[in-house]
Order: structure tokens, then C-alpha cells, then sequence
């Protein structure tokens, strides 16, 4: 069983529809809107009636859902984007679901990446993490297969000119590796984040104390303490990628809130387990440690 969630904040269906789109043409059972707006009721009865239409719309998609296909709302208070994933992947867990995607959604991809993404991890019982290569819209790649961060890393890219900390950030963003091959990686982002259920009961989910931002470094740093954590260029989506927090106060603060957590939680200067790991990616990329 493949199960996959959503977390929405005032969005309409038009926001997220491609994401939805993709999820009912591809082999997933169940998909879980989490909904943490405040006054957005009228969201259900759109999802409903968008269900019934493109689901009823097309033979094979009938069929799907007449196998029991699922599309499950939601409404929640606002703990967080991991907190609201939390919600589901419970939910998962309690339906037994083998692996289970974490989407965000500004995401759209073909109905090809999820079989290719659960037959690699069929064939490699160590992987414990999947993220494909993500491009904008307009094909260009996006660098969201990372080292682990230093705070010169996070609090740089935030707050300092980008000339300033290029040269770092080439390293920090792995662009050595040309984003060709599998690479086994400690930090993928959230805006896809497909798991093996099983190492998610043995690390835990996610952790809520992080609201935004930092609880995929977080996620994948403790998955890849026991299992592969993979980026794999084989399969491809799509990303808008906002970029929220700099272009709003609130989201800023939040940001910057988060990553102070993280490096509290994990060690500013002193954190061996970092320097062993960011070595192990360079020395694989063939870069100098």
C-alpha cells in the first residue's frame, strides 16, 4: 500500500489540483488533505465534487476508484507543516501503508515516479528516503539534495549578499556532483519526501517542536543515521518553489526561529556526527574532504 499527504494553509483547489492530478494517476491508495486554515470549510465540498469528476472522468481512474481509491480531508489546527503530516502518517501507519509520500502543493510530476521510486526501494531494503531531481517550471534544476548544514550555511543564505558565500554554498549544495547520479544525501527537502514506512517507525516522525523549515533536515538527518536517504536524477518532478520566507516578515521570523532550533537541538560548532557525514558525501561525489 502507498499512501500520500498534503498540508494546505488557505489554499483553494486550484492551488494544488496538478499535485492532486498526479497523486490519482499514479499507484497510491490514499491521499490525505491536511487542512490548517482557518475558515476554508468550502474546501471539502470542492475536493468532493473534484473527486467524483476527474475520478469518474476517466475508465482507468474509475476503475481505481472502485478498488478503493481514497481521498480523505482533513481539517486541523495549525501545528506545523510536519505536525500536519504527522496527522496522516499516523493515519498511514494505522492502515498498514508500505511507503508513504510527503508532497508539497506547488508539486506536479508524471504517473511514472512513484513506481520507479517504490521499485528501487522494493529492490534496496537499506533505502530508507527517495527525493527525484526537481526543476522549476522552466526546466531548470532545482539544488535541493544538500550537505548538512553548518550555521554559517543556513543563517548565510538567509541574511548575507549572495556573493559573499558563494563559494560555500557550492559545497553545501553539491553542485560538484552535477545532479547526474544517486547520491546518498542527509539532507533532502520537504517539498517531496518519499519514505519507507518501516524506517519511519523505527526513527520516529516528525518533529513537531520544528514548525516550518527545518523539520526535513531534521527527518532526513535521522533516517540517514540508519538507512540510505537517496537523491535519485533517474525520475524527475515539478516545483514551483516559492520561497516564502523572503518575501514575508512572518515567514522570515519563523525561518530563522527553526534553524536556531535545529542547531540547538543538533550542535552549532560541535557536531561530529555532521563533519563524519558532509565527509562521506564529498569523498562520494569525488570532491576533497
Amino acid at each position: 500500500m502507498i499512501t500520500a499527504s498534503i498540508v494546505t494553509y488557505n489554499h483553494h483547489l486550484l492551488d494544488f489540483e496538478p499535485v492532486l492530478r498526479s497523486l490519482f494517476a499514479s499507484p497510491v491508495d490514499t491521499v490525505y488533505v491536511i487542512d490548517h486554515s482557518d475558515d476554508m470549510m468550502e474546501l471539502k465540498n470542492e475536493l468532493q465534487e473534484f473527486a467524483q469528476r476527474v475520478l469518474n472522468g476517466e475508465p482507468e481512474l474509475k476503475q481505481k476508484a472502485l478498488k478503493g481509491f481514497k481521498l480523505i480531508y482533513l481539517p486541523h489546527e495549525n501545528n506545523g507543516y510536519g505536525g500536519g503530516h504527522n496527522v496522516a502518517l499516523r493515519e498511514a501507519q494505522r492502515q498498514g501503508s508500505k511507503y508513504h509520500l510527503v508532497v508539497n502543493p506547488d508539486v506536479w510530476f508524471g504517473p511514472e515516479v512513484i513506481p520507479a521510486l517504490s521499485k528501487y526501494m522494493d529492490e534496496n531494503e537499506d533505502v530508507g528516503q527517495m527525493m527525484p531531481k526537481v526543476l522549476f517550471p522552466n526546466g531548470d534544476i532545482q539544488r535541493l539534495a544538500k550537505m548538512l548544514p553548518t550555521p554559517s550555511d543556513l543563517i548565510g543564505r538567509l541574511c548575507m549578499p549572495r556573493f559573499l558565500i558563494d563559494r560555500r554554498n557550492k559545497l553545501f549544495e553539491l553542485r560538484q556532483s552535477g545532479f547526474t547520479k544517486t547520491l546518498n544525501v542527509p539532507y533532502l527537502s520537504g517539498c517531496f519526501m518519499f519514505f519507507r514506512m518501516s524506517a519511519l517507525e523505527e526513527v520516529g516522525l516528525f518533529d513537531e517542536h520544528f514548525f516550518m523549515y527545518a523539520e526535513d533536515i531534521d527527518m532526513t538527518r535521522r533516517i540517514h543515521l540508519k538507512y540510505k536517504t537517496l537523491y535519485y536524477p533517474s525520475s524527475t518532478i515539478y516545483h514551483t518553489f516559492t520561497r516564502g520566507s523572503r518575501k514575508s516578515l512572518r515567514l522570515f521570523y519563523i525561518h530563522v526561529k527553526n534553524i536556531i532550533m535545529y542547531f540547538n537541538k543538533w550542535g552549532w560548532f560541535n557536531d561530529k556526527d555532521r563533519t563524519e557525514i558532509n565527509n562521506n558525501v564529498r569523498m562520494e561525489i569525488g570532491g576533497e574532504v
